[in-house]
């Protein structure tokens, strides 16, 4: 405020300019030149807190400086004033600008920033930034805060997304481990030999392998699209759906049933269906698992009759001794009669047919074996014309009137390699069932025979089993009552018949198929109810130079007189037997001692060193069978020829290398068999 010596110049106007100043809410001061006060107004007291009276115009710049050193605004009151006092009034003289801030006792906070006024002083302005401050330092510090609580949440946030990215990268791991394991896992279901699927309880599929592409030409990738009344069709849908059903309603259930595939084969296919259930115990769908057991069941069906067929063999290996025994004694006593009155009426009416009955009976036992598999086939080339006639001369009188039959062999001779007694007994099977087919026609009836050439070529699609070579065919046709699929399917089975009981034996077809396949040829037949049946038989062709068979062995009673022979030792049990054997043996040259058991011809062999024969039955009581006789004889070099005779099967008795002569046999079969082995 002005003071009453200060000039009385235009006091109206520094009234109003003191108002004006006054109104500010900055404090301001403005010194002269030598640091004497020129103007204020009431703020700058206020802030600063100095008392009114400090304030005039003219006052020292210095009772200001001194009145804030005594109340401790430099330092602590105790300190010097004088030195603060003359350090700030230097810098004040300096006249430089300058914008500091200064805090009060009280706290406040005053920016005070001064200019200089060129050659006048300066003028000096305060301003309470108190609040400013602290709103800055609010700021601040809620920045910092802020600042922090980001870092803290931007940190959180990356451990997050850390975590994240690790989870990610496990799920797309996962992810990959489950895409691996279902390429293996349908790796896996696509290697194994059968259809493997899914359906869910609305019977839509979900999942199918490969296999259904190739039984069915369906697309693994969109099982969606999958009907099963589409690739079953509707027929064979209708048998199975009952199955699903009970699938669908929790039961596990495998059945088996004829399915065609898309190639047109037909197939038994046998489908296990497994339920799947929710928590909660519903079935919420299937899973489906076919295999094509076709060739297990084949398999199980040749397992079968190869235990009948095992069964037949032990069954007919200890017949065939005792019925090759009894064949013997009356085939040898027949010949001998025969030989005693050649041409005899007598002999020609009775003894030659009994005789070729007793023999037809020896290839029967042979066949019987040959069909259990017990019996070598005796295979040569063989005329199969001479063997169609032979079959027919043997039937002539069996064969009804009204029966017809024609044989059609072609004009050139056609070879088969095989076994030439078989082949008769095969034919002679064939035409009786031929005439028991035709036995309903009172008119008509008609059978044929029919023998050609044919040919296996290695590109052909097969029919039957058969190895690229030459063949010759036979057929036998009849026009009778012919069979249905189910019949034609069984009629290779042992033991199967369609006759009434005590008409036959279910054995004929069974045997002709083993015969045939010992050939090394097939069979197959074709026939339909009504109209007839026709069995074809391929037998490997034999290549043979000349157009005819060798000539047969002499008979019995066109022998010659045999020389001497030497001495032989005969070992048999059975006296019939003996007797009929050593009568051949005599016939043939030999003197002939007699044994009727090992135990009792081992002496004989020790004190009769001149024994050129040593024929033996093999199986007899005593404790020393033929064998060992036989060894016994040939190990101690006591005879030159060693030979064993059995009626048993061939193969059911190991005989080392010492030859054996199958039982019956006739005095020609057996000198022909002497001189095969003689050393």
């Amino acid at each position: 405020m002005p003071t009453p010596d200060a000039p009385d110049a235009a006091p109206n106007r520094l009234d109003t300019l003191q108002a004006g100043l006054d109104l500010l809410d900055q404090g301001i001061t403005v010194f002269d030149a030598d640091l004497r006060m020129v103007a204020w107004n009431r703020a700058f007291l206020r802030l600063l807190g100095f008392p009114p009276e400090l304030a005039y115009v003219g006052a020292p710049f210095e009772s200001f400086m001194r009145f804030n050193a005594e109340r401790g605004e430099y330092g602590e009151p105790d300190e010097p004033h004088e030195a603060q006092i003359a350090q700030r009034m230097e810098a004040a003289r300096q006249f430089t600008p300058h914008d500091l801030e200064r805090m009060r006792p009280d706290g406040r906070v005053l920016r005070v920033r001064g200019e200089p006024l060129p050659g006048h002083g300066f003028v000096t302005t305060y301003s309470d930034v108190t609040d400013q401050r602290r709103a800055e330092r609010e700021i601040l510090d809620r920045n910092v805060e802020l600042e922090v609580r980001v870092s803290a949440r931007t940190h959180e946030l990356q451990a997050i997304n850390e975590r994240l990215q690790a989870a990610s990268a496990e799920n797309e791991a996962i992810a990959a481990s489950l895409q691996r394991s279902e390429a293996q896992m349908r790796l896996i279901t696509d290697s194994i030999p059968a259809l493997i699927a899914y359906f869910d309880a609305q019977r839509r599929y979900r999942y199918i392998n490969r296999g259904y592409r190739d039984w069915f030409g369906l697309d693994p990738q969109h099982p969606e699209a999958v009907r099963a009344n589409a690739y079953l069709g509707d027929a064979t849908h209708e048998r199975v759906r009952p199955y699903i059903a009970r699938a669908l309603a929790g039961e596990s259930v495998t059945f088996e049933y004829d399915l065609r595939l898309v190639s047109g084969q037909m197939v038994l296919a046998r489908t296990s269906l497994i339920p799947e259930r929710a928590a909660d115990g519903n079935v919420i769908g299937c899973f489906e698992l076919t295999f094509d057991i076709t060739e297990q069941k084949r398999s199980h069906e040749m397992l079968v009759q190869a235990q009948k067929m095992e069964a037949l063999g032990h069954l007919t290996g200890g017949l065939a001794h005792d019925f090759n025994n009894i064949l013997t004694v009356i085939i040898g006593n027949l010949s001998a009669l025969a030989d005693a009155r050649p041409g005899d009426a007598l002999t020609s009416e009775f003894v030659d047919p009994a005789v070729q009955a007793a023999r037809r009976g020896a290839e029967l036992i042979k066949g019987l074996l040959s069909f259990s598999r017990q019996q070598a086939l005796e295979e040569q080339a063989v005329d199969v014309a001479v063997q169609i006639h032979a079959v027919q001369r043997l039937v002539r009188r069996s064969l009804p009137e009204s029966l017809q039959l024609a044989i059609d062999t072609g004009e050139a001779p056609l070879w088969a390699w095989t076994d030439p007694n078989l082949l008769q007994n095969t034919l002679l099977n064939l035409l009786l069932n031929a005439r028991d087919a035709t036995a309903l026609r009172s008119q008509g009836a008609e059978v044929r025979i029919t023998a050609c050439a044919a040919t296996q070529a290695g590109n052909a699609l097969a029919p039957l089993p058969l190895a690229e070579g030459r063949y010759v065919r036979l057929d036998v046709s009849d026009n009778g009552v012919g069979m249905d699929e189910a019949t034609r399917r069984r009629v290779f089975e042992p033991f199967f018949t369609t006759k009434r009981p005590g008409l036959g034996t279910g054995l004929g077809l069974a045997m002709v198929h083993d015969f045939v396949r010992q050939s090394g040829g097939a069979i197959d037949i074709a026939s339909t109810p009504g109209e007839g049946t026709r069995v074809s038989i391929w037998l490997p062709m034999a290549e043979v130079e000349g157009s005819s068979e060798a000539d047969p062995p002499a008979d019995d009673a066109d022998q010659p007189a045999a020389p001497s022979r030497g001495l032989a030792l005969l070992v048999e049990d059975e006296p019939q037997v003996r007797r009929v054997v050593r009568r051949q043996l005599l016939q043939l040259g030999y003197a002939v001692i007699e044994a009727d058991t090992g135990a009792e011809a081992l002496p004989i062999l020790a004190q009769m060193p001149n024994i050129a024969l040593l024929l033996t039955d093999v199986v007899m009581p005593g404790g020393v069978d033929g064998r060992d006789l036989a060894r016994h004889a040939r190990d101690h070099r006591q005879v030159p020829l060693v030979v064993l005779m059995s009626g048993y099967a061939p193969g059911e008795l190991v005989a080392d290398d010492i030859p054996m002569l199958a039982k019956p046999f006739t005095r020609g079969q057996l000198a022909r068999f002497l001189e095969a082995h003689r050393p």
